[in-house]
C-alpha cells in the first residue's frame, strides 16, 4: 500500500471516529491518548521532500502541525532545510497534507523584514517590511502588505504564520526584538492597531496568526534562544500586556505563542513564562478571558534546555496551561528521536495522572476547534 493510500484511508477511519466524538470537545475525545498528544506536537524536521524516515516518523506520531525553515540550524546552514523555491514548498506541503492523518497546521514566520523563510533570493515575490517600518505607516498599508503576504501563504499550502509580534518597543536594543525591528512601535496603541490590521488581514484568506511573544519580550536584555532571560526589573505590565488586552477584549480568537522570559512580578516563582500556571492560566484566561490556542515558542532554545529537561519541561508546560508545543529541531544537535521522548512522555504523564487526561483532551479540543475554523480537514 503507498504511502499517500495509508494516509487517506487513516484519515477517513479518524474523521469516522471524530464525527462521532462528543460535540463539547469537538471530537478530541474520540482520538487515543497517543493521537491526542501528536495533536499537540508541532514538529520541525529536515528535508525539502519526504524521505522515508520522516514520512515514517509523521506516521507514527500524527503531529498536530508542522514548522518549516529555509535555514537548518544545527548544522550552521549547511545542510538544506525545507524551503529552496515556491515550486518546490507548494510540493512539500502537498505531500505533507495527503499523507497527514489529520490535515496539520503547517507552520513557518514570515513577519517580515529580518524574520521572513520566504526570501526573494529563493524566488518568493511578495516583499514585507520590518514590523518598526510598518509601524510608522498607516494601518492600512499594513493591512494592505499583510493581504498580499496572506495570498502567497495560502498559495504555498502554508495555512499558520507566526505572526504579529505584539512586544511593545521597550528596548529598542533588545537583541532578539528591538535591534532586528520586530515590534511595530514603543506606543501600545500603535502596536495593537498595526496588529490588528496584519492579523484580519490573514484572516480574511484563512491563515491563522500567532500573537507572540506573551507576556511581553521587548523589554529583555538577552535572547531566549540563548538562555535564560529575566525582565523582572524591565517589565512594563501596563504597557507590555496592553495589546493584548486590546485585541482580546476585541474578538481575537487566534492562537498565542508563549516567551520563555523569566518574570518574578508576574511568577515569584522565577519560572519561564512558559512553564508558569500563574501566566499561562491565571493571567491569559482567567484574569484576560483569552480562550484559544496557546502555543509554546521552540521549546528545544536555550532558555529552557539549560535550565530543565525537555521532557520534563514539556510536562510543566501542558500542566500550566500551553495546548502546542513546539520541537523545532532547529538548536544542538538534530535528533527527531527527541519527537518520540515527548511524545511518550505526554502519553505517560497523563496515564499517571501527573498531567490529568482531561487537561490534555481539553487542549485538543480547541486546537481541533482552530482547524476547523480554518478549514483544515
Amino acid at each position: 500500500m503507498t504511502a499517500v493510500l495509508a494516509g487517506t484511508l487513516l484519515a477517513a477511519v479518524v474523521f469516522a471516529a471524530l464525527a462521532c466524538g462528543p460535540a463539547d470537545d469537538g471530537g478530541a475525545s474520540a482520538l487515543t491518548l497517543e493521537d491526542a498528544a501528536g495533536q499537540m506536537l508541532m514538529i520541525g524536521f529536515r528535508g525539502v521532500a519526504l524521505d522515508d524516515d520522516t514520512a515514517a516518523m509523521l506516521r507514527d506520531i500524527r503531529p498536530g502541525g508542522v514548522v518549516l525553515f529555509d535555514r537548518d540550524g544545527p548544522s550552521g546552514g549547511k545542510m538544506t532545510r525545507n524551503i529552496t523555491s515556491p515550486s518546490q514548498l507548494r510540493a512539500l506541503t502537498s505531500e505533507l497534507q495527503e499523507t497527514a492523518a489529520i490535515p496539520y497546521f503547517i507552520a513557518i514566520d514570515a513577519e517580515g523584514g529580518y524574520v521572513n523563510r520566504l526570501k526573494s533570493k529563493y524566488g518568493f515575490s511578495v516583499s514585507v517590511p520590518t514590523a518598526q517600518t510598518l509601524g510608522l505607516g498607516s494601518t492600512a498599508e499594513t493591512a494592505a502588505v499583510a493581504s498580499e503576504l496572506a495570498v502567497q501563504l495560502r498559495e504555498l499550502g502554508v495555512n499558520w504564520n507566526f505572526a504579529p509580534v505584539v512586544d511593545v518597543n521597550v528596548d529598542p536594543e533588545s537583541p532578539a526584538i528591538g535591534a532586528f525591528e520586530r515590534s511595530f512601535s514603543r506606543d501600545p496603541a500603535i502596536v495593537a492597531g498595526h496588529a490588528a490590521a496584519f492579523v484580519e488581514a490573514h484572516r480574511e484568506r484563512q491563515v491563522i496568526t500567532a500573537l507572540k511573544h506573551f507576556p511581553g519580550h521587548g523589554s529583555a536584555a538577552g535572547d531566549t534562544h540563548l538562555g535564560v532571560t529575566d525582565v523582572t526589573a524591565t517589565y512594563r505590565r501596563a504597557d507590555e500586556l496592553a495589546p493584548y488586552r486590546e485585541l482580546i477584549d476585541g474578538g481575537y480568537d487566534g492562537p498565542v505563542m508563549t516567551a520563555h522570559i523569566v518574570n518574578r512580578n508576574l511568577d515569584p516563582s522565577g519560572r519561564p513564562a512558559t512553564l508558569s500556571l500563574a501566566i499561562m492560566t491565571t493571567l491569559i484566561r482567567d484574569e484576560m478571558g483569552f480562550e484559544g490556542v496557546i502555543i509554546s515558542d521552540d521549546m528545544q532554545m536555550g532558555a529552557i534546555v539549560a535550565e530543565y529537561g525537555l521532557t520534563e519541561a514539556v510536562i510543566e508546560a501542558v500542566k500550566a496551561g500551553v495546548d502546542v508545543v513546539m520541537l523545532a529541531n532547529q538548536s544542538g544537535e538534530y535528533d527527531v528521536r527527541n519527537v518520540y521522548r515527548v511524545r511518550d512522555a505526554l502519553v505517560q504523564a497523563a496515564s499517571d495522572g501527573t498531567i490529568p487526561e482531561e487537561r490534555v483532551y481539553e487542549s485538543v479540543g480547541r486546537i481541533l476547534a482552530l482547524k476547523r475554523q480554518y478549514g483544515i480537514r
